[in-house]
């Protein structure tokens, strides 16, 4: 049985859900960013009770249709900025979403825009903001590092993106910005 769950989007988070599994004592196969693969199917009343105990970690447990694709359409995003970063220059965002969720790219963009108001592409920017955001706090790498990091075409196309967003330019940030949690984008 797979669950898809909202809002799992670090290491932390499927540590968190691991350890709620296990002290559930409810058997496994794997744990990803959004979903479990269960070793068995579970009754309606222990769904209900996982999807309780889920709740009052931050997560939901996703059992519509269109919210796992929408959710899904999110991990592939995140899994792409956060721990795919050669990715961004091997594949367009499309195909790589294509690819990680199983459906047409457009359908998915459709969808999301539809159940959630807003584009997959503004999505994007949100998420790589943020992980610009978090480059920029680290202060490990310059600025021109980190567009080259993140496969913008210049460090001014980086940076007008960030202020549109932020309203900070990425030196102005390091002084005065803050981040936001990644389920908030």
């Amino acid at each position: 049985m797979e669950l898809k769950i909202k809002n799992m989007v670090c290491d932390r988070c499927i540590f968190s859900v691991q350890r709620l599994l296990d002290e559930s004592a409810i058997s496994f196969t794997s744990i990803g960013l959004g979903t479990v693969e269960l070793e068995q199917v579970l009754n309606l009343k222990d769904v209900e009770i996982l999807a309780i105990k889920l709740k009052e970690l931050g997560f939901e447990l996703l059992l519509n249709g269109d919210s796992q694709y929408i959710e899904a359409v999110k991990n592939a995003i995140t899994k792409l900025i956060y721990k795919q970063d050669e990715a961004l220059r091997k594949y367009t965002i499309s195909a790589f979403i294509e690819h990680e969720v199983g459906k047409e790219y457009k359908w998915l963009s459709n969808l999301f825009s539809h159940k959630e108001g807003d584009t997959i592409e503004h999505y994007v920017i949100e998420q790589k903001t943020e992980r610009i955001k978090e480059l920029l706090s680290y202060n490990e790498l310059s600025i021109s590092e980190i567009a080259e990091k993140m496969h913008y075409s210049s460090v001014a196309h980086l940076s007008n993106q960030f202020k549109k967003i932020t309203g900070y330019s990425p030196s102005q940030f390091k002084t005065f910005g803050e981040r936001k949690p990644l389920d908030k984008v």
